[in-house]
């Protein structure tokens, strides 16, 4: 049988990296359908994805497609998927902010948005949340800029600045900045007691709870971490119980089914030493405002996530949170928040407005860089498709 063939780009967004494919050439617009060829293109299930273009990491195992927009106030439509690894699970459920920072750049350079010299501002609808995100890309000769001095932690060499700014993605999951009403809430988890946690949703909806709550110090690795069964236990119990807490699952039980990905944990600490992963270089403890770790399930990331990054820093800034409490207290001042994560850290700028009607988000971004890798023809194995229309 002839293998299924489908145009599509392998771009490097932020530490991330992702097939985008545009719209309009998806095989197919069967929901199920396309879950199935977005696995077999990507080679799950299998721990190393070696029938597909998946990375073998959570990092890598990624897609997106990219159209014209639904709504006048965007240039182009991106629709995310988070692709399991060794399970057939495809999550349509968040966004992805440093795949984020490749759609601009994408949509440029596959005609989806006009080109405009020296800088191309493009509004993305994130068709996953609803929300929009600007990108700001540079452009030379019609073209996004690759080459640049911006450096961003997990990515060798340098690039070309993307500001992606997310202040319009407040609510991107429940409509709301602080899903459950407060800054900070308290929940008995089993085997540490009493843990107090602040939820956010900003780009996403993430659940920030403080590191020496778990008998950690927060500098740990990713592989030191995921060797802790009893640590690993105690936070997924706790990201399942804010997800049935929000409504995103009906029970403890039900939830790694229902809401697999929302929320991530993000493990905070205040500012210390830590050694990059897989690496022997130790970052000072000044470099940073606050160290923290995201889990996502039982997996570490390796760098820190766009939709971790942001919640975490609007929680640094708003005061009465757990996060703002282990701040470096300068960040509050500048606005500026260094985070220090396993690869480095990723720099968020954060503006605040407090008023009588509740907490507007002036600003909320980070800088980013992409890269285009290839573009070319990806194939499916037919004996691992349903018929696709």
């Amino acid at each position: 049988m002839t293998q299924l063939g489908t145009r599509g780009v392998i771009y490097r967004g932020g530490t991330s990296k992702a097939l985008l494919v545009r719209s309009e050439d998806l095989p197919t617009r069967d929901t199920n359908a396309l879950e199935r060829w977005i696995l077999a293109v990507l080679g799950s299930p299998d721990a190393r994805q070696i029938d597909g273009v998946g990375g073998a990491d959570i990092l890598t195992s990624k897609f997106g497609h990219v159209g014209p927009p639904s709504r006048s106030d965007a240039d182009v439509d991106y629709t995310f998927a988070q692709v399991g690894i060794d399970q057939p699970h495809v999550d349509w459920s968040i966004m992805c902010g440093n795949i984020l920072s490749a759609i601009g750049p994408y949509a440029i350079d596959e005609g989806l948005v006009a080109a405009k010299e020296p800088v191309t501002v493009v509004r993305i609808h994130n068709v996953n949340t609803g929300k929009i995100v600007s990108a700001r890309v540079e452009v030379h000769d019609g073209r996004p800029q690759t080459t640049g001095s911006t450096h961003i932690d997990g990515v060798p060499g340098t690039g070309s600045p993307i500001l992606l700014d997310f202040k319009a993605a407040v609510g991107a999951k429940t409509g709301t900045l602080l899903p459950t009403g407060n800054r900070r809430d308290a929940a008995e988890v089993p085997g540490f007691g009493l843990v107090e946690y602040s939820v956010i949703d900003i780009a996403g909806m993430q659940v920030c709870v403080s590191a020496k709550d778990f008998g950690l110090k927060g500098t740990e690795g990713p592989l030191q971490i995921q060797d802790m069964p009893k640590v690993c236990a105690a936070l997924d119990f706790l990201r399942r119980k804010v997800a049935v807490d929000t409504g995103f699952a009906t029970s403890l039980e039900t939830a790694h089914q229902e809401s697999p990905a929302t929320p991530f944990t993000l493990l905070v600490a205040p500012p210390a030493d830590w050694q990059l992963y897989g690496t022997q270089e130790i970052r000072p403890a000044d470099s940073c405002d606050l160290v923290a770790r995201c889990v996502i399930g039982n997996v570490v990331h390796k760098a820190f996530p766009g939709t971790g990054s942001i919640p975490l820093a609007v929680a640094a800034a708003l005061q009465g949170t757990v996060v703002h409490d282990i701040t470096r207290a300068s960040a509050h001042h500048s606005g500026t928040y260094r985070v220090g994560h396993p690869s480095g850290t990723v720099t968020v700028k954060v503006q605040l407005a407090e008023t009588t009607a509740g907490i507007d988000v002036v600003r909320a971004s980070l800088i980013r860089t992409a890269r285009r890798i290839f573009e070319g023809t990806v194939f499916a194995e037919p004996s691992r498709l349903p018929d696709l229309p």
